[in-house]
């Protein structure tokens, strides 16, 4: 059922187009990064061939900038709701949605354009690895900061982000049709077809961000303007008149990061979250590889090319389910599940071993897919962390984008630590090193004699052990962390009301879906 706004005499039908157009932001992000995770390391490593020190570096330095640009980007959208009652309660929830379209009709062309500096050479490897890294990453955090935060400004209850969250899901799950298409066009010896491919990818994002955040802008536009009209009003009626009371200081960087560390939920969830952001990322980076080295010999390329596209549509379907659950059981019990399935699915496939080619296929995929869907639903947990710190140090406005930012700034080196701790893991277990320009190193005939040393396993068994041992340990420790999480049930239900509570009085009400 579609809940109603009437504004200046008409009957503007809201959420569900909201929620709609909210969801398809989505779209023109994922049809982007999905394929930049897929092959920038391939790229550079294979195409552009990069040494391993340009590599290590570049990785080092974007590691830095991708934790901090996270937080530094949400304190200078957010420090200001961080101020006294007197000038906090001047902005109203409208005004924050419409201060996060306008930096997503901004920065999302921009976001496009820094995605096709990677798919043509134009400097040093080295170099060019580095700039496009960070002018990337740079643009990604504004644009995903401010549509992650839009999903705890939009909605307060479980169900209405739920709803949010589903779209969402819908439309990047419409984007993983990016990965399909691609892998019929990736060729490393002949780039052109991959090229145009990008450009193409690349201008449809950008006519979605200006279109999309210029129809959410005009709805919200219609509730602030009545809103403007009153405060400058009541402005104009106590002209003269001292204030009451004193103003408060506003909160400063250091006493904001002093109450995150008081936050007990948010520490356990961001040392869950990292683990659960390198999962990710590892999936990510090392599929081709484990399609190469244990499936190529069994199965056709365009099976190969079918279980990778499975492999990035089905996270976005089965959160579709997974919603559903939550809808039932809360977040918290639907990860949990999630992380005992990846558990008991990666202990089974290591007792099964490495022969058995149709077990290995369903198990790289459903891999990715629960680990992928587990992170589809941490959007939910970030926004009742949002409510809980609302509610714990008393703030006028929720700091969505600065909270998003915080939680990435503890989480994003998990991004950088997949590559480095992949190939160092790969190397040192197997001897095979992915920098190595030998012809032999290139053939999986010589894979046996890659190492010289006695009792070390053959690459195709290395990359089969990284394959189980990294989820299982992710897993284990995972569910450590999410057992000593108490932001679910009762207590999630409380902060919830009293964050309504708070904020029924000033604020315009856009929230209800």
């Amino acid at each position: 059922m579609l809940t109603e706004i009437t504004l200046h005499g008409d009957i503007i039908t809201v959420i569900f187009s909201t929620a709609v157009l909210y969801g398809s932001l989505a779209l023109f992000i994922s049809i982007l990064h999905n394929v930049f995770l897929l092959y920038y390391v391939e790229t550079f490593v294979s195409v552009y061939k990069i040494d391993k020190i340009s590599f290590w570096v570049g990785e080092t330095i974007f590691l830095i900038w991708n934790s901090v640009n996270d937080p530094l980007f949400g304190w200078l959208s957010d420090h200001s709701f961080l101020s006294s009652p007197q000038s906090g309660s001047q902005i109203t929830s409208p005004e924050v949605v419409l201060k996060r379209l306008k930096a997503l009709s901004r920065n999302g062309p921009l976001f496009a354009l820094s995605f096709l500096a990677f798919w043509v050479s134009w400097a040093r490897p080295g170099l060019q690895f580095l700039v496009c890294l960070c002018l990337y990453d740079g643009f990604l955090t504004m644009v995903d900061l401010h549509h992650s935060a839009l999903l705890a400004d939009l909605a307060v209850s479980a169900a209405d982000r739920t709803r949010l969250n589903f779209y969402c899901s819908v439309f990047s799950a419409l984007g993983s049709i990016s990965v399909f298409l691609s892998y019929s066009v990736w060729d490393k010896e002949d780039f052109y077809s991959f090229r145009l491919f990008c450009v193409a990818l690349a201008a449809f994002s950008v006519l979605g961000f200006v279109s999309v955040s210029r129809m959410l802008r005009r709805r919200f536009q219609n509730e602030v303007r009545p809103k403007q009209d009153e405060a400058l009003t009541l402005k104009e009626l106590n002209v003269g008149h001292a204030p009451l009371t004193q103003p408060e200081k506003p909160v400063t960087i250091g006493q904001y990061l002093r109450q995150l560390s008081r936050h007990r939920n948010f520490m356990w969830f961001v040392s869950m979250n990292l683990i659960q952001v390198f999962h990710c990322h590892f999936n990510s980076n090392f599929f081709p590889l484990f399609l190469e080295h244990l499936l190529s010999d069994n199965i056709s390329a365009s099976t190969g090319s079918i279980l990778l596209g499975i492999s990035y549509i089905a996270p976005h379907l089965n959160n579709l389910y997974f919603l559903t659950l939550c809808q039932r059981y809360g977040v918290y019990q639907v990860i949990r599940w999630l992380f005992m399935l990846k558990l008991g699915l990666s202990v089974a496939m290591l007792l099964a071993g490495a022969d058995h080619i149709y077990l290995l296929c369903i198990f790289i995929a459903s891999n990715r897919v629960f680990t992928e869907g587990t992170c589809k639903l941490l959007k939910l947990v970030i926004s009742d962390l949002v409510d809980e710190d609302f509610v714990l140090n008393r703030r006028h406005q929720a700091t969505s984008a600065l909270l998003f930012g915080m939680v990435a700034l503890l989480t994003k080196p998990g991004q950088t630590f997949a590559p480095l701790i992949g190939t160092w893991l790969l190397c040192v277990y197997t001897g095979y090193d992915i920098f190595e320009r030998k012809p032999d190193k290139d053939s999986l005939v010589s894979v046996p004699d890659v190492a010289s040393g006695v009792g070390t396993p053959p690459l195709r068994l290395g990359c089969f052990y990284m394959l189980v041992f990294v989820p299982i340990t992710c897993a284990l420790l995972q569910l450590t962390a999410w057992s000593r999480f108490t932001l679910h049930g009762r207590k999630l239900q409380g902060i919830k009301t009293l964050r309504q509570g708070a904020q029924h009085g000033h604020l315009i009400d856009v929230k209800a879906i």
